[in-house]
Formats: C-alpha cells, structure tokens, sequence
C-alpha cells in the first residue's frame, strides 16, 4: 500500500512540474507578443517612401509639399495631457498645524511628433523627433 501512495506523490510532482514549465512558456509567449519594436529610423533613410510611411503610419497630421518637390510631414507618437486645478489640498496636524487651503495645480505635457522629409523623389531624408 505505502508503494502505491509513493507512484501517487510522484505523478503529482511530474504534473506540477508540467504546470509551472507550461506556465512559465505560455508568460514568455505572452511577454514576447507584447513587446513593442522600436523603430531605427537611420536605417530608414534613403529606403524608406512617403507611400510606406502613410501605410504604416497612417496619413500624417500634418503635411507641407516645398516647391522643390520635397515633403515635410509630422505624426503625432504621443499626446500629452492638459494641466490645470486638479482639487485642493490642505495641511495635516489638526489641531496644531491647521493650514488654509490652496488649490493644486497640475502643469500640462506637451504632445510628441515624428517629423519625417522626404526628398522629391519620395525617399525618406531626414526624420525629427518635435515636443510643443
């Protein structure tokens, strides 16, 4: 009997042991899909097109052609927030430290751009990381 109580706690350990390997693989998976790439625009340049850029950026928010030929575009990567009285605050140590009260202000973030040029021949010449 004590025989077949050890196959027992022996199945259990190969099953957990299981269970932690499949877990442990399926947060990898899971950690790798969620990884984002960062994009290495110097390698971009001179191979990259407007077309490419509007199919895998999405139509700029904003776009000048120069009379050379040559366009300037800006995509928005990260809006910022906007500032202001968030609430009010006030002091603690009643009744000793008794502070009037005062409102708190948040101040705003500014938004961020990619500036991409592109020669009149469409390729990609410059790129400029922009902050207002």
């Amino acid at each position: 009997m004590n025989a077949d109580v050890g196959k027992g706690r022996c199945a259990r350990k190969r099953v957990s042991r299981l269970g932690v390997r499949g877990l442990g693989i399926g947060l990898c998976l899971f950690l790798t899909g969620c990884a984002t790439t960062k994009i290495d625009w110097n390698s971009r340049i001179g191979n990259y097109t407007y077309d490419q850029a509007v199919a895998e950026l999405g139509p700029p928010d904003k776009s000048a052609k120069l009379t050379d030929g040559t366009i300037v575009a800006e995509w928005l990567t990260r809006r910022g927030y906007s500032g202001g009285s968030v609430g009010f605050m006030h002091g603690y140590g009643y009744p000793y430290y008794y502070h009037p009260w005062y409102p708190y202000y948040e101040p705003s973030s500014p938004d961020y751009f990619i500036r991409l040029t592109f020669g009149p021949d469409g390729r990609l010449r410059a790129y400029q990381r922009v902050v207002r």
